[in-house]
């Protein structure tokens, strides 16, 4: 793995993991098995190493989520309205997969809300096509009759919020010395999924 690459990967699960604020160039360069001044050749500061793990994770997170949509079952071919339910679903279960596989990208996310300005707004901007798309496709749903009419943008809210807190539980559970189970965490899968049909389709 080149250098920056490996700089941001150690950026990544520290601040994913133990948070921007408790978090150091020099633990980072250490993480790294480089020197400080490396990290700064290749980002400046502290701040700007935060600014380039941000934008590769939305990056990543877009492109996993998008995946996932794409992966999932496509409308019937009489019927040209998209398979709203089916789209949720491939998110919500592409979200628990990075839960598993790469958590500290959604403790990122966690820590930057935590954080605000500036950066929950670099997130933001960053996931703004990501959330256009998926106001298109709920708006799309609703016209169909597939899910109930409601507020497309108060909808994506409580849906992130929800999969977030549910997703990143594990996280939670591990800081406070319970290690989860993959049974536990399909178990939460399957009953979040069970309230967001029922939320979600007439």
């Amino acid at each position: 793995m080149e250098t920056r690459a490996r700089i941001l990967e150690a950026a990544l699960a520290s601040f994913g993991g133990r948070g921007y604020d408790a978090v150091s160039l020099d633990s980072i360069a250490r993480d790294s098995g480089i020197r400080k001044q490396t990290v700064l050749y290749y980002f400046g500061s502290k701040d700007a190493l935060m600014e380039a793990v941000i934008d590769r994770t939305v990056a990543d997170l877009t492109a996993a989520l998008l995946a996932s949509v794409e992966a999932a079952p496509p409308a019937t071919a009489d019927d040209e309205s998209p398979d709203v339910w089916a789209g949720v679903e491939a998110v919500v279960r592409g979200v628990f997969r990075l839960a598993v596989r790469r958590p500290e990208m959604l403790g990122l996310l966690r820590e930057v809300t935590r954080l605000g300005p500036p950066w929950i707004d670099r997130v933001r901007a960053g996931f703004e096509p990501l959330v256009e798309r998926a106001r298109a496709f709920l708006e799309a749903g609703m016209d169909s009759g597939r899910i109930r009419r409601c507020d497309p943008g108060l909808l994506l809210v409580s849906t992130y919020s929800t999969v977030m807190g549910v997703a990143t539980e594990v996280e939670v559970l591990r800081a406070v010395g319970v290690e989860p189970t993959l049974r536990d965490t399909v178990l939460r899968r399957r009953e979040l999924l069970r309230f967001l049909r029922s939320a979600l389709v007439d």
